[in-house]
């Protein structure tokens, strides 16, 4: 196994996704060409219908470095920002998108065209630490770009009340003055509402689509990840219903036969953490032992139903929520989360992903890991790396723990077994 390795997609439907991405990166480029308003953002926010609905060409940045890491891209990247001073220690989607920002932005014979410059930057105040600093680091990069910073409580889910919802549905109608102004186009509320709509749809066909995988065997494993693509950068459109239909109705056909990610399934895996992306292939290593990754943490973070009646407050209530779901979760809530995961997925081990590049999803493994085997006597294992930068990542460590691990976790399923 290689340090960069390309997933194994056994459905047909997943194999589409190269032209899915394509197309869309190519209308970011074409969008600048044609006088289209560009905007960067975030990934996770309500801005993206509107945008859509606007007709406005939405684009994610750190959604960019996954695919940066994908085509090898990363390397170059991270050694200009770590030239500008940026420490190895932070975030790799931040090194990353500071790197190409500052250095290979201007070669069109990027991979898939590049990113188009931005007309428009939405500057988050809620989410991650490591965003709010991409986009203070964007705003200095590209001096032309019509800037609206905007704020959000920093709240769980559980604890939200009326009063942050009544201030992000402020946030809302600001950011709509905001591209009014800005380009001139007024916001069609028809429109609007039937992207939340197509998002809502979006959404139902992902839990339906994750709930196939609790079938034994599961027809979709974590090697076909990248299918949450449409649910980053198209939500809000036909492109991610038609998409996710297809998906869909291959996974349920499978399910209905019985046929599974592999012949003979005999260990269900859950991963926590952030997919190693430069090294999808990863997840089909465990499968020369009869492993599969059914189910993982960062798949629930792109479902968010949403209330098509009333658009403004559902992409409200859709931003207030969403970095709550990955980055502002406490430690009791995401224990409830994993361990829900694995008894809904019947789990027989978990992989911990330490993840260098993200510590605030990497907080509270050890705590989750006790409580996996004292309630669920599930056993786990801790894989060191990084979701961004390989340099972090020991190709030989990873392969003799997950091979003891498997090892381990077939012979306890072997000594269950009934005579």
């Amino acid at each position: 196994m290689e340090k960069k390795q390309k997933a194994t997609k056994r459905l047909e439907s997943a194999k589409e996704l190269s032209k899915v991405v394509g197309e869309y990166y190519l209308e970011c480029v074409q969008a600048k060409q044609k006088g289209k308003p560009v905007g960067w953002m975030p990934p996770m926010n309500g801005a993206i219908e509107i945008f859509y609905a606007m007709d406005l060409q939405p684009v994610f940045p750190e959604n960019w470095s996954p695919v940066c890491a994908a085509f090898g891209l990363t390397p170059s990247n991270f050694e200009v920002s770590e030239g500008m001073g940026y420490s190895r220690d932070l975030c790799g989607y931040l090194r990353n998108i500071i790197g190409y920002v500052n250095g290979p932005i201007e070669d069109r014979n990027s991979p898939l065209g590049g990113l188009p410059e931005p007309d428009i930057i939405l500057s988050p105040g809620g989410g991650c630490i490591p965003v709010m600093k991409i986009f203070h680091a964007l705003e200095r990069r590209f001096k032309e770009a019509k800037v609206l910073k905007l704020d959000l409580p920093q709240v769980a889910i559980e604890e939200i009340k009326p009063h942050h919802l009544r201030y992000a549905v402020s946030e809302v109608q600001r950011l709509i003055g905001f591209l009014e102004r800005e380009t001139g186009r007024k916001l069609d509320y028809d429109r609007l509402k039937e992207a939340v709509e197509l998002s809502d749809k979006a959404c139902a066909l992902w839990d339906e689509i994750m709930t196939y995988r609790q079938t034994i065997p599961t027809p979709f494993s974590a090697a076909e990840m990248g299918i949450m693509f449409v649910m980053v950068t198209r939500q809000g459109t036909q492109i991610a219903v038609d998409f996710l239909e297809k998906v869909l109705n291959e996974i349920r056909q499978k399910a209905k036969m019985g046929s599974g990610v592999i012949e003979d399934e005999q260990i269900r895996l859950f991963w926590d953490n952030i997919p190693l992306w430069y090294n999808m292939g990863i997840f089909n290593y465990f499968e020369k032992m009869n492993g599969v990754v059914v189910a993982e943490t960062y798949s629930a973070a792109w479902s968010l139903r949403l209330d098509a009646k009333n658009p403004i407050e559902a992409l409200a209530l859709k931003s207030l929520k969403s970095y709550s779901l990955v980055s502002c979760v406490s430690i009791v809530k995401r224990e409830e989360m994993v361990l829900k995961a694995c008894r809904d997925y019947a789990i027989d081990g978990v992989i911990l992903h330490q993840n260098k590049s993200c510590v605030p999803i990497t907080l509270g493994q050890m705590d989750i890991k006790r409580k996996l085997e004292e309630e669920l006597g599930i056993p786990s294992v801790v894989i060191n790396a990084d979701h961004m930068d390989e340099r972090n990542f020991s190709v030989a460590q990873f392969q003799t723990r997950a091979d003891a691990f498997l090892e381990m976790l077939k012979e306890r399923k072997q000594i269950a077994r009934p005579q």
